[in-house]
């Protein structure tokens, strides 16, 4: 089944011409072929290296799954991007993933067993074109990543770990200041070129000294600990003005957000397009909502739906399989999600007598229930009624019956005149 994958996927990217090279099975690399991808006939600098897998075993949950063992470290921060395919025996289709996205997104600190595979995200001969120019866009964005850390590297002489958040910054006086901290550390290396880019050990707290006192109870001030210690530099150590203070300390907080991976919550689940204040008319008031009292409003209205309609979500999925044009993101969302059985699992059982509020789910399976059961969410004005402020826009419509106004919750319904 292994050769199958293989000789599937050489075949579909040879016929568009990209070249396929075989990397060596003799060691477990992680890594099947090199592709290199063409553009009108001419080689192009963009190259991805692919894990190919085939069999009804990647199946999971409602997608597909390759197992990352002791590949986690190579695939993220590889030189060159992985992308994962799966074959499907019984379709015959190619199913691919983005791993190194994958991996990156989730965070160092909590790295996933699997690279999820979603069912959507279909590699084929209608979908070959914007497959390539996805992955080009990323094999850009990532090589320029390296072509920068190289930069920097050569400027302060320190060869930094593809792993390591290193961010920039320039001062009024064109003096180049670099953050530098390895994934899961809470002291940071400052390098300052007024300074001969010498090293100095940071913390936040031994940064922020001079803005906020130490705590009254002496915490922290030992000679351990990060306030008292004293081989830590302070911003009047490094002559750091207050713009320069700001700057690193919303490095410590941006890298302890990315260490950690993305939040579990359902990000731009609504947005605003073309409410009353953006076009002009009447009235003013600006789309607006409190994230929980949307949560609980669409989670209420799925599981009417759910009750109201037993084959709702088996149809809202055939729906979204055959949507040719998903977004890329939401491709990319999929994966991972679908490929999680407990979450899966969560979605399959959606009803009252198991929710009442968005809080009574995994916010991973929160968000997969969105993907599947919503095409959009608008957000209208707050003096709007809920049922009219939210518009929510189904996959599958709808039922209209004499006995039921779309679009209203049935709550809502038993207090209407």
């Amino acid at each position: 089944m292994g050769q199958a994958a293989l000789n599937a996927l050489r075949t579909l990217l040879e016929e568009h011409d990209h070249i396929v090279e075989e990397i060596s099975g003799q060691n477990d690399f992680g890594e099947d072929f090199y592709v290199t991808f063409t553009d009108d006939g001419h080689v192009t600098s963009d190259t991805i290296k692919v894990q190919v897998k085939g069999g009804n075993s990647r199946r999971r949950g409602n997608g597909y799954a390759v197992r990352v063992d002791q590949h986690g470290d190579t695939w993220a921060n590889g030189n060159i991007p992985v992308y994962c395919v799966v074959y499907d025996p019984d379709t015959g289709q190619l199913h691919w993933a983005n791993a190194t996205q994958q991996l990156r997104r989730s965070g160092p600190l909590n790295p996933p067993r699997f690279i999820g595979v979603s069912p959507n995200a279909v590699l084929d001969e209608r979908t070959m074109a914007s497959f390539v120019a996805q992955a080009r866009r990323y094999v850009g964005r990532y090589r320029g990543r390296q072509a920068v850390l190289t930069h920097l590297g050569e400027m302060s002489g320190v060869d930094f770990d593809p792993a390591d958040h290193v961010l920039h910054f320039v001062n009024g006086y064109d003096e180049d200041l670099i953050f530098w901290k390895s994934p899961g550390d809470a002291l940071a290396t400052l390098l300052l070129s007024a300074h001969g880019w010498e090293r100095y050990l940071v913390s936040l707290e031994s940064l922020m000294r001079s803005e906020i006192p130490p705590p009254e109870d002496g915490s922290g001030s030992g000679p351990g600990g990060q306030w008292g210690d004293p081989d830590l530099s302070t911003a009047e150590d490094l002559e750091l003005s207050r713009s320069e203070i700001m700057w690193v300390a919303s490095c410590f907080i941006s890298t302890q957000e990315a260490d950690e991976g993305p939040e579990d919550d359902l990000v731009e689940a609504a947005e605003c397009e073309g409410c009353p204040s953006c076009t002009g008319e009447e009235p003013v008031e600006h789309a607006n909502i409190a994230a929980d009292v949307l949560h609980d409003y669409v989670i209420a209205r799925i599981v009417d739906r759910v009750e109201a309609e037993p084959d709702l979500l088996r149809r809202s999925i055939l729906a979204m399989r055959e949507e040719a044009e998903l977004e890329p993101e939401i491709i990319a969302e999929l994966g991972p999600l679908e490929a999680d059985p407990r979450v899966v699992r969560q979605v399959n059982r959606l009803s009252r007598a198991t929710v009442t509020t968005a809080d009574d789910i995994e916010p991973a399976a929160f968000q997969l229930a969105i993907l599947y059961f919503i095409h959009r969410i608008y957000i209208g004005a707050p003096s709007l009624p809920l049922h009219e402020q939210v518009r929510i826009v189904w996959r599958i419509p709808e039922p209209t019956t004499s006995g039921r106004t779309a679009g209203k919750p049935a709550s809502e319904l038993r207090d209407s005149p």
